[in-house]
């Protein structure tokens, strides 16, 4: 009787479920006259609603904050992150733990205005650069256009490669007081989103996977393999190379840019990867340069070009838009698209539907007057207490502070004056603006239902069957009850989407069909500057290893403590060490309990074990796309142990193992797991540079020619050699085989000789970027150096010798840079730039 009682109360439509639905509804308290989207007019749940929390309510509590928690693990393990404006640092993404629900009948209506919108935009494009008739018949004033910085001239006149100037558009949405959906804002420039909301949806269909099954929600990804497809088609070519122009891994959405790439299949290049050649894009790689054939763009239109818009950007490609001219290349949206997200056009919005598509606006946006016309200025100063005061064609109002629009009613006399004065002089830069108070949606607070404010953003991809409805999107919820549209800020939490259908959903995927895929072997292009960045990721990652190497041989127990003369010079070395290589300060010798701490976890020292994993997490970041979660997992989890403070040199050593153990968990992961193409090859190259750098200097310091017993152990530790030495000679440590061993033998993976063997190999296995056929320099260093090794003899292996080795692998390190890296005036560069892949 029991069991059956117990598995009652698990299912859907149970006592123990009704109960629990019949106790949120009554603690959820909607705010007084305002629409909101869990309860109905008659107060109760609507039914799209009550279908969900009739399952949801049959969880356990406790088994509802497991599955909150996991989605909370999950988010952190996969690194999500946004940067808000003005950030120095990415912060943790914020996810409601309930999707918003729409019903289907719902989302075809909102769908329907979206679509019209998108189409009605894609024509005021069209005529804004092209004939220009809108304005010369005066549908449209031209100073509402002229005024806005997004209106570029350069563009003028110039067909949009591919056919589209919007290829993705978004629009900002909420209801409105009448129950309708109500447009907030247009999103042409380069609507971002979209990598969120896909994130949004993975984290929460794992959460709540039979849920999210039972509530039929269809999949997101039809509308990314309508994307992309609708951007292979506007190539001039079959196979065309898409990639995802970002501003860089300090952009506030950089996460979303990676995943997107990562996703589509797409390349990310930042402005720096890019080069015009023969009225081409071209990515430079570490093969030469490669033809790009599409980009779409997540950089602000004017600064794409340094030659022909803002001339002080550094995130553009120069000579682009002579490019476009030319039909070289689609870009997607077309620069110049984000002029339609200026508020000053929304006004004249409903009369260019009647007037281009025949028919009215389905979906009303926001009532706004453009203070640049007398009859529109004199409505907004008439009633400026009811209506909020926006910049016409940026974020923010001109002549204040504050970021977000401006309400009359909350200034004081001298503010209000200002504000009155600053219109009638300059008009053009204002808006008026209807305060509307939008809809809210249930969000989960110490276990029960409270209404939020929240804005939901629509994505549509031009396709060539029409626009394309990603059936979802991207909500934003206010932290505030504050319910007025003006108020929703950038300390918002984001909530994945579902629209609900009655009908069992397709289970489509980004994965085509088997009978339509063309076998392929090929190892992809690996821009320059991705190639960087894996090279110095190895690099960093090894330094760490080094520098916790040190810190355990010096806190040890068993380490260079036990108060012998021998003993105190071997700490004296390894002291030295951690100052030269910035680990510790000079100063810091003086008070020795503190000394292994610092080297680990400080953060002021740039040798330290933190900084160089906090190094090695930055220059991660710019990979994402090509970093498994797994792997930013190893890094993110390092960066947080070592940040933790220590309480005693027991627990530095501990900290400093455990780390050692996730270093090698990471180096078994990209052994393993990554591609063997030119980008697992540089984050080896990176890692067997500075090894061999690394165990050089172990070798200069403790292997010195009138080396004791002490000194020659610490660097058989230093290089993880101890078993090998001991069960290879059976005596105490003798100078000239513990040299051998660290610096001569081919077999032992930690020699220097080994590392330099596998760089050889390496770099002999790269594209040449030169024709004459000789030996490139990076090759002919790393032969030189091992044919040195390989014929160098232990007994006759001086300190000297030890350092000219580590300045011929220091030169190597800095020519591997030069030559395949090209970012400075003296870097190599191809010599054939065209007819290449």
């Amino acid at each position: 009787m029991a069991e059956g009682a117990a598995e009652e109360n698990d299912q859907p439509g149970s006592a123990a479920a009704r109960s629990r639905l019949a106790q949120w509804v009554r603690d959820y308290s909607r705010l007084p006259g305002i629409p909101d989207e869990f309860l109905g007019p008659d107060g109760a749940p609507r039914a799209v609603w009550s279908r969900f929390l009739d399952a949801f309510g049959a969880l356990a509590p406790d088994e509802i904050e497991r599955r909150f928690g996991m989605a909370d693990r999950h988010l952190r393990e996969a690194g999500v992150t946004y940067r808000a404006p003005g950030d120095s640092a990415d912060r943790p993404w914020s996810l409601s733990h309930l999707p918003l629900l729409i019903d289907e009948a719902d989302w075809k209506q909102l769908s329907a205005g979206i679509t019209q919108r998108a189409e009605l935009l894609e024509l005021v494009l069209r005529d804004i650069y092209g004939e220009g008739r809108l304005v010369a018949e005066g549908a449209l004033p031209a100073a509402a256009i002229a005024g806005s910085p997004e209106y570029l001239r350069p563009v003028c006149g110039v067909p949009p490669p591919g056919g589209r100037y919007l290829s993705i558009y978004a629009a900002d949405v909420g209801r409105g007081p009448d129950g309708r959906w109500w447009v907030l804002g247009d999103r042409t420039q380069a609507p971002s989103g979209a990598g969120y909301a896909l994130e949004n949806r993975l984290v929460l269909s794992r959460a709540f996977s039979d849920l999210y099954k039972s509530m039929n929600v269809p999949r997101v990804a039809p509308f990314f393999e309508a994307f992309r497809d609708s951007l292979r088609a506007r190539a001039d070519r079959d196979e065309p190379r898409i990639g995802v122009l970002t501003p860089g891994s300090f952009s506030e959405t950089y996460f979303e840019h990676a995943t997107l790439a990562r996703y589509l299949g797409f390349l990310l290049v930042e402005g720096d990867d890019l080069a015009v050649s023969d009225n081409r894009v071209h990515i430079r790689t570490v093969a030469g340069l490669k033809r790009l054939d599409v980009l779409l763009r997540r950089v602000d239109s004017n600064s794409l070009d340094p030659l022909e818009l803002d001339a002080s950007s550094h995130l553009g490609v120069p000579g682009l838009i002579d490019v476009l001219r030319k039909d070289g290349v689609v870009v997607a949206n077309m620069p110049g698209s984000g002029v339609l997200e200026a508020r000053a056009l929304l006004g004249f919005l409903p009369a260019l539907s009647r007037r281009l598509l025949g028919e009215e606006l389905k979906m009303p946006h926001i009532a706004t007057w453009w203070c640049g016309q007398r009859n529109a200025r004199d409505e907004v100063l008439s009633r400026l207490d009811e209506v909020a005061i926006e910049g016409a064609y940026r974020r923010g109002v001109p002549g204040f502070e504050r970021s977000g629009p401006v309400l009359a009613s909350e200034l004081d006399a001298a503010g209000r004056q200002r504000l009155v004065d600053a219109i009638g002089a300059r008009g053009m830069d204002y808006v008026g603006q209807e305060v509307v108070r939008l809809s809210t949606m249930p969000v989960w607070e110490h276990g029960q239902l409270t209404p939020r404010p929240f804005v939901l953003r629509v994505f549509a991809a031009a396709t060539p069957d029409g626009w394309a409805i990603m059936p979802g999107g991207f909500c934003r919820i206010a932290e505030q009850p504050d319910a007025r549209a003006v108020s929703m800020g950038d300390g918002a939490r984001a909530a994945d989407v579902w629209v609900v259908s009655e009908k069992q959903v397709s289970t489509a995927t980004l994965l085509p069909a088997t009978d339509k895929v063309r076998i392929r072997r090929i190892a992809g292009v690996l821009p320059s500057r991705a190639a960087d960045n894996l090279f110095w990721l190895g690099r960093y990652l090894e330094r760490a290893e080094a520098t916790l190497r040190l810190v355990r041989a010096l806190g040890s127990p068993s380490g260079p403590n036990k108060g012998t003369a021998a003993s105190l010079q071997s700490s004296e070395r390894i002291q030295r060490m951690l100052v030269a290589w910035g680990a510790i300060s000079q100063t810091s010798r003086t008070a020795q309990g503190r000394i292994v701490a610092e080297a680990l976890q400080s953060p002021e020292r740039f040798g330290s074990a933190l900084s160089l994993v906090r190094a090695a997490q930055r220059t991660a970041t710019s990979l994402r796309e090509r970093l498994s979660p797994d792997a930013w997992q190893v890094i993110t989890e390092m960066a947080e142990r070592l940040a933790y403070e220590v309480e005693d040199d027991d627990s530095v050593v501990s900290a400093a193992e455990l780390t050692l153990q996730e270093l090698a968990s990471f180096a078994g992961l990209a052994q393993e797991n990554m591609n063997r193409a030119a980008g697992w090859r540089f984050l080896d190259i990176g890692r067997r540079t500075e090894r061999a750098i690394n165990t050089t200097r172990f070798a200069r310091q403790f292997a010195y020619d009138e080396a004791g017993d002490e000194d020659l152990d610490i660097l058989l530790t230093l290089v993880d050699s101890q078993i090998t030495y001991r069960s290879r000679y059976l005596l105490a440590p003798i100078l000239a085989p513990v040299r051998d061993l660290a610096v001569l033998d081919g077999y032992n993976p930690r020699s220097v000789a080994f590392q330099v063997a596998t760089l050889n190999e390496h770099i002999a296995a790269l594209p040449s970027l030169k024709e004459h056929g000789l030996i490139e320099k990076p090759q002919r260093l790393a032969v030189a150096v091992q044919a040195m090794l390989a014929t160098a003899e232990a007994g006759k292996l001086e300190v000297k010798t030890l350092f000219a080795l580590e300045q011929d692998l220091l030169s190597l390190a800095e020519a591997i840079g030069l030559h395949y890296f090209p970012h400075g005036p003296n870097a190599s560069r191809p010599e054939k730039l065209t007819g290449l892949a």
